[in-house]
């Protein structure tokens, strides 16, 4: 069980409240994490990966276990924090202010 937490822009997409969990084997990775978030909320298509190539959207991260993932492999296994549902992984938008 993975437990994902979305930004609040795409909650409302998803139409969802709180966390997202999602069934995933032992060895779920990035990838397959957003191949079952786009799965199952097909409005989320697009909006955290390009369509065509399948890469992180600019201005968005993914966190796992207090870390920054955002520049690993979306095909390297996640800590088994996040995979046995013990810290979320999180995707994070952009923040911006002046």
């Amino acid at each position: 069980m993975i437990r994902v937490v979305l930004p609040a822009h795409l909650r409302t997409l998803a139409r969802v409240n709180g966390e997202v969990v999602i069934e995933a084997g032992s060895g779920a990775t990035p990838s397959t994490v957003l191949d079952a978030i786009e799965d199952r909320f097909p409005a989320l298509r697009g909006a955290i990966r390009d369509h065509v190539t399948r890469k992180r959207r600019a201005y968005v991260r993914f966190f796992a276990c207090e870390r920054d993932i955002s520049h690993d492999s979306p095909d390297t296994p996640l800590p088994d924090a996040v995979v046995t549902g013990d810290e979320p992984f999180f995707i994070i938008g952009a923040m911006s202010g002046g």
